[in-house]
């Protein structure tokens, strides 16, 4: 069933505030963006399809729904171009014409929208696979690994570069506008290139010249086997984030060799999925990969490159683009959080995105739990087809109980069916937990959510926010239905000693209503114990934090301070994979 959503905003009359975000290019080949916006690839768990004939419905909607939001450019999550290549065993492939079928119902319901281009990204898993026939250069198991993979012999090699361009020509022939090769965060392609994981000695291995010739050869070959204007990406490891991994010079000469064979765009790809080095949480400060893809730009290339990595606000996309850092910038999670981000950006709405708040509870936690993704700030995403807030036709009076999260959720899209709302808290300010959580290091970006709903409620007329108030029965009585958000409260303990004066729950030490020492045990190691003990290490900022409006983070981490904390080499040239030496 088509999922019903509130009418897209389009584009402001009025001089946009994001000229290069929102500025069209026209690649090699001819393919023409509407934007610069490209909807990096991520699993969804919406890539296997559902039913007997695995059906991709939802899949198609949940992309269709990203293109009617204003985005340029989609990259569906990994499909595997053979059955090695898949992440588990019954992942998703592109290897047959039932295969190309079926993704004609993707294809189909996102040209049908119109304005955006999609394209499959070719993803083999290597050694990161989930599955007993999982094949590598060599046989050296991940660390995050189950099985030690088996080598794949000189003809392997090169049956894998036809079955890339065989996948790319069925890609082409289901409807795709293109493809991306997945080269980067250490997959197949990416261990090919880096003496880290390609022990070989024959001519897929040894030399830098060797090592990089699967890429190459896949992407010549992909050029080979599909049109002129269909669009070719190279997702390029520029900074692998582990020991042994590739030179600065072998990411130039490799980016220099994947344009000549034939590549229309290269993006940026960041660490390797084992690397320690957090690349997407909040605690990377927003665009804080931007400078590696700089300084690719000098290096005499003439395709766009793609900046990505924690660019999440049309601010910092135009800052990217404005400063010469990139010449597209790409954003998975942030259209996950919000479908119309390019749209309310167009149309002078900025403050009505919904911000990815970088959290990775429902995304990437889901997706290797192997279950379907969604978004912790938008519920909504994967599930377009299931959540159809369609308008209502028996308009009610509604109460809603807690302006935390979810009661906020309820309050505003009941209001956008067509109910009318009166939203209680007995917090003189709306956020629940979340004003607990923004007050620890990494999590300034929940922030970001509140922001957005204070905007959310002042657009919506039919809610009445009634802040510092006590719903009782008597405050109840009328309403047509009430409904409960009040979230939940802390376990009560049954240690002994546990109502001893130096016992603090977590509640007080967030909210500082309780003094904590210098020397602490924390009882409880799961998330909220780790948010307790970032945030007392962090003390000295207690300052800022407490005096910060309700609405704005006292300060996001800066790129220069996350390189040196980490151990980042700034130049990305002092050692290999970009890791500098500890001392």
């Amino acid at each position: 069933p088509q999922s019903w959503v509130a009418p897209r905003r389009f584009a402001s009359t009025m001089p946009s505030a994001y000229p290069r975000l929102l500025q069209p290019i026209t690649l090699r080949g001819g393919a023409v963006l509407r934007n610069r916006a490209l909807m990096g690839s991520m699993h969804t768990g919406l890539e296997e399809g559902e039913g007997w004939g695995h059906s991709l419905e939802k899949m198609g909607a949940f992309f269709a729904e990203r293109a009617r939001g204003g985005v340029g450019l989609m990259v569906t999550g990994g499909i595997a171009p053979n059955a090695a290549g898949r992440v588990a065993p019954f992942a998703a492939t592109m290897a047959s014409s039932s295969d190309a079928r079926r993704h004609r119902t993707v294809t189909e319901m996102v040209h049908e929208v119109g304005g955006a281009k999609i394209a499959m990204q070719l993803l083999h898993a290597g050694r990161y696979a989930y599955q007993p026939s999982a094949v590598a250069p060599s046989a050296k198991k991940a660390p995050i690994g189950w099985f030690t993979p088996h080598a794949l012999s000189s003809a392997q090699v090169e049956a894998t570069i036809g079955d890339f361009a065989a996948a790319a020509a069925l890609a082409q022939e289901a409807g795709y506008d293109g493809v991306e090769v997945m080269g980067s965060e250490g997959y197949l392609v990416n261990q090919f290139l880096v003496t880290r994981t390609n022990h070989r000695s024959d001519a897929w291995g040894g030399s830098f010249s060797n090592r990089m010739r699967l890429p190459v050869e896949i992407v010549r070959a992909v050029r080979g086997a599909v049109s002129a204007d269909f669009i070719l990406i190279f997702r390029l490891s520029m900074l692998d984030l582990v020991r042994d991994g590739s030179s600065w010079e072998e990411v130039v000469e490799l980016a220099q060799a994947v344009e000549e064979a034939g590549a229309t765009i290269i993006n940026t790809g960041i660490g390797w999925h084992e690397a320690r080095v957090p690349t997407i949480a909040t605690s990377v400060p927003r665009g804080g990969f931007a400078w590696v893809t700089q300084k690719l730009k000098g290096q005499g290339l003439s395709i766009p490159l793609v900046a990505t990595n924690r660019i999440n606000t049309p601010e910092v996309a135009e800052a990217v683009l404005a400063s010469g850092q990139a010449d597209m910038v790409s954003m998975a999670r942030p259209l996950l959080a919000d479908p119309d981000f390019v749209n309310k950006a167009a149309a002078g709405t900025p403050q009505l995105i919904n911000t990815c708040i970088a959290c990775n509870q429902a995304c990437l936690d889901h997706t290797f739990k192997m279950q379907r993704a969604s978004c912790l700030v938008n519920p909504r995403a994967g599930y377009e087809t299931e959540l159809n807030y369609t308008p209502t036709e028996a308009p009610l009076n509604l109460a809603v109980v807690g302006a935390g999260p979810a009661g906020l959720a309820c309050a505003t899209v009941a209001a956008e069916r067509g109910h009318k709302v009166t939203l209680f808290d007995r917090s003189p300010s709306i956020g629940g937990q979340f004003n607990l959580a923004k007050q620890v290091p990494g999590k300034e970006e929940f922030y970001e959510t509140l922001r957005y709903f204070t905007h959310k409620l002042a657009s919506l007329p039919t809610v009445s926010l009634q802040l510092a108030t006590e719903a009782d029965a008597s405050t109840l009585a009328g309403y047509d239905r009430v409904v409960l958000a009040t979230g939940v409260v802390p376990r009560s303990l049954s240690l002994l000693g546990w109502d001893h004066p130096k016992v603090a729950s977590y509640v007080d030490v967030l909210q500082r209503r309780a003094a904590v020492g210098e020397r602490v045990a924390i009882v409880g190691a799961g998330g909220i114990g780790f948010d307790v003990a970032e945030f007392l290490m962090h003390r000295a900022d207690e300052a800022a934090a407490a005096a910060a409006d309700a609405l704005t983070a006292p300060s996001l981490p800066q790129t220069e301070q996350f390189l040196a904390e980490w151990g980042i080499d700034p130049d990305a040239m002092a050692t290999r994979g970009g890791l500098l030496e500890a001392v």
